[in-house]
C-alpha cells in the first residue's frame, strides 16, 4: 500500500473529501475527519476509531495497526503502516473510521469485513 492507495480508498466512502490537518492531507464526511496520511511520517496513515475497536485491529493485524503514541492513541487514533497494509488490511478500518463519524443517514450496515470487535459500527442515541 501506498499513500496513492490510502487516498483512493478513503474517498471510496460515500461523500468522503480531502482537505488537510496540520500540514496532512485529512479525509472527511460532512466536515468530520475520518482518516489522514502522512504523521508522523510519509510511510504513515491513521484511522479514526474507539479504542475497542483499535483493539480488535491491532489483534488482527499487527504488522499493519499501532496505536497513536499518547493521548490520542488511547482514545482510538490508529496508525496504519502504510508498507504493511494491503486493500484487503486497510478497507475494513476505513469503513469503521467512517461510520465512526458520519451522520447516521449515511451509515449503512456493516460489510461483516471488520474484526469481531469493530463489525458493529458506530453507537446511536436514541
Amino acid at each position: 500500500m501506498n499513500a496513492d492507495g490510502f487516498r483512493k480508498l478513503a474517498l471510496a466512502q460515500p461523500e468522503a473529501e480531502e482537505s488537510a490537518h496540520m500540514g496532512h492531507p485529512d479525509f472527511r464526511v460532512r466536515g468530520k475527519i475520518f482518516a489522514t496520511l502522512g504523521a508522523p511520517d510519509a510511510s504513515f496513515g491513521m484511522v479514526k476509531l474507539t479504542p475497542e475497536q483499535q483493539e480488535g485491529f491491532v489483534d488482527k493485524w499487527p504488522k499493519v495497526y499501532v496505536p497513536v503514541k499518547g493521548g490520542w492513541g488511547r482514545g482510538g487514533a490508529t496508525n496504519v503502516r502504510l508498507a504493511a497494509a494491503t486493500a484487503a488490511t486497510l478497507r475494513p478500518a476505513l469503513e469503521v473510521a467512517w461510520r465512526n463519524v458520519a451522520p447516521p443517514a449515511l451509515v449503512r450496515p456493516a460489510s461483516g469485513d471488520a474484526p469481531p470487535k469493530t463489525s458493529r459500527g458506530r453507537a446511536r442515541k436514541s
